[in-house]
């Protein structure tokens, strides 16, 4: 599955990136972020689709398989990451990209494009909540907040919380679906996730992520996301974006698109109704016909 795809270490703002890489260097970039727990190859039949047509990079997330995994929690802040990412870019000698997110790289690249409208030029993002609407779906909506309880286990210690236990049995029934093993997750993609999960440091790099962000359900004495106090107003959304959501998500709940409107307002929204938190997975031709749309619409709106 390899075929046509480079690898590559880049170094920026302190770190390694380690990415893949398709297309010619020069033409338009298109940046595709992962999500937990995943790794580049999660867009590997993307990075060869849309190769022929773009120069399309997926990085490792900073912690995740064979990037640099920062000692300090900070470091897995969302503005810090968005801050490396973006260093990254310009590394590559770019100054504008499109982004396409989907779970924690969706929410990156939510945060990217509000520090940084003049970078990005345009946001995909599947089944990914603003951050926003997250912290207003955890703080009231007391559905989501119960099937979010999976990020309290994560911010654990790993050994506390088991999830590198059985071959990472925690980490692979993340890709189930109705209680089933999906006919995509094969014995050749499980044995290579759990390869990326257990380079050095990989696994505490990526639950990092959960740690270090105040957007978790409350527990006991620990208000979690209530703590916070989020404004919209302040977490405006203003480029193009097209979202597309898979509605058997059994993560995120459909309360975590509902008005989005009010903080991503060029937003078009395409529901999917057979597809899962992985759609990019289990609906590979999907994706790729509305992000061809996706950018056929941006580049006709900025005349490229």
């Amino acid at each position: 599955m390899t075929a046509g795809i480079r690898f590559g270490i880049t170094r920026a703002n302190g770190l390694d990136h380690h990415h893949a890489s398709a297309g010619d260097p020069g033409r338009t970039l298109l940046l595709f972020l992962h999500g937990f727990p995943e790794a580049w190859f999660g867009w590997e039949e993307q990075l060869q689709r849309f190769g022929r047509d773009y120069f399309v990079l997926a990085p490792d997330l900073p912690g995740y398989n064979l990037s640099d995994k920062s000692k300090d929690l900070r470091g897995y802040r969302g503005g810090v990451i968005v801050r490396d990412l973006s260093a990254l870019v310009e590394a590559l000698g770019y100054r504008s990209l499109h982004l396409v997110g989907h779970d924690w790289g969706g929410a990156l690249a939510y945060a990217w494009a509000m520090a940084r409208p003049d970078q990005v030029r345009s946001l995909f993002i599947l089944n990914a909540a603003h951050p926003y609407l997250f912290w207003r779906e955890l703080t009231h909506n007391p559905a989501q907040a119960s099937h979010s309880q999976y990020i309290n286990i994560l911010r654990q210690p790993a050994e506390v919380s088991g999830v590198a236990r059985d071959n990472y049995a925690f980490l692979r029934e993340f890709f189930h679906q109705d209680g089933a093993v999906p006919d995509w997750f094969d014995a050749v993609r499980q044995a290579r996730y759990v390869t990326a999960w257990s380079q050095p440091g990989a696994l505490d790099g990526a639950l990092n992520y959960y740690r270090a962000s105040p957007l978790y359900p409350a527990t006991g004495e620990d208000a979690g996301a209530a703590k916070c106090a989020l404004d919209p107003l302040t977490m405006q959304v203003t480029v193009p974006t097209t979202v597309l959501w898979g509605e058997r998500d059994r993560f995120l709940l459909p309360g975590c698109i509902d008005g989005i409107t009010q903080v991503v307002p060029e937003v078009r929204l395409i529901r999917h109704a057979q597809g899962s938190h992985w759609l990019a997975h289990e609906f590979p031709e999907v994706l790729e016909q509305h992000l061809r749309e996706h950018l056929a619409r941006v580049g006709a709106r900025d005349g490229s």
